[in-house]
């Protein structure tokens, strides 16, 4: 069987030290060819670091000479959409990062095109592949919990406000905390209720913090260009009387570091998901 040509499209830390390293080590099915970012001098560089043959900084170049199968995008969110749509129009499988977009119709026209290009369109929602998750789903299957009918998930920082990137800029990232870090909670608690959609949604944001200016575990972050949410809330309804209750943070006044949680109660029990831990009722 020939190797899958895969490509990464971003010259981020995240496609240094995460993407392309998981990639070396599918070297029996995946041959990475090219490194692509709108500054060249740090695709040039992120390829030589890694021994890619290719780097370009447009990608009309990269699919004119390497034809990838494979599209990981690793790029700042307002870019998932028109990268991921150039990339299944050229026929590649793609992986971008969470967000999927900015927002629900571009995300619903992502999803069509590779429906109807039958082509493989995948999400960096990491949280699925733990194993807590996994054996969640067998309690869940195994009938331990019944009727799942509440769920509250988080994902908190203290001082966690990235220094570094564009996670501050809202047009480029399309919110802070809730798009960051809120959607891997929310993805799992939606997952473990089956995907139903809200008939209710109320919620709220916050910026004190981020506004505030200061240092925290990301490094040091500008008041004055602070766009989004340091912290949202939300409280999700569903039409079987389910809810979730959602919270995430960049910066928190809480004593702990950083936390994150999904808190599963069903009819016949509950399941704190990080660390595992069952209670029958």
């Amino acid at each position: 069987m020939s190797l899958l040509k895969a490509a990464i499209i971003g010259g981020g830390n995240i496609a240094d030290n995460n993407h392309i390293p998981a990639l070396n080590q599918l070297s029996e099915q995946v041959e990475l060819v090219a490194v692509c970012s709108r500054d060249f001098s740090k695709a040039r560089a992120l390829a030589d670091k890694h021994g890619i043959a290719h780097a370009f900084d447009n990608t009309a170049e990269l699919y004119s000479q390497c034809a990838p199968d494979v599209v990981v995008i690793c790029t700042p969110n307002n870019l998932h959409y028109p990268q991921t749509m150039e990339a299944l129009s050229h026929n590649c499988h793609v992986f971008c990062e969470k967000p999927p977009a900015l927002n629900a119709q571009n995300a619903r026209e992502m999803a069509d095109l590779a429906a109807k290009k039958g082509l493989t369109l995948a999400y960096n929602l990491q949280l699925r592949q733990t194993g807590e998750w996994t054996l969640l789903t067998r309690c869940k299957a195994d009938g331990l919990l019944g009727e799942i009918y509440h769920i509250k998930a988080h994902f908190l920082r203290r001082r966690g406000i990235p220094g570094w990137g564009y996670f501050t800029n809202k047009a480029m990232q399309g919110g802070g905390a809730l798009i960051d870090l809120g959607v891997h909670v929310l993805d799992l608690a939606l997952l473990a209720l089956g995907y139903p959609t809200p008939d209710q949604v109320l919620g709220n944001t916050y910026d004190f913090i981020g506004k505030a200016g200061g240092k925290g575990l990301m490094g040091s972050w500008n008041p004055s260009t602070f766009e989004v949410e340091d912290a949202a809330t939300a409280y999700l309804s569903f039409p079987n009387k389910a809810s979730i209750v959602l919270s995430a943070s960049f910066a928190l006044n809480q004593q702990a570091d950083k936390e994150r949680n999904l808190e599963v109660f069903g009819s016949k029990g509950a399941l704190n998901c990080f660390p595992l831990r069952y209670t029958p009722k």
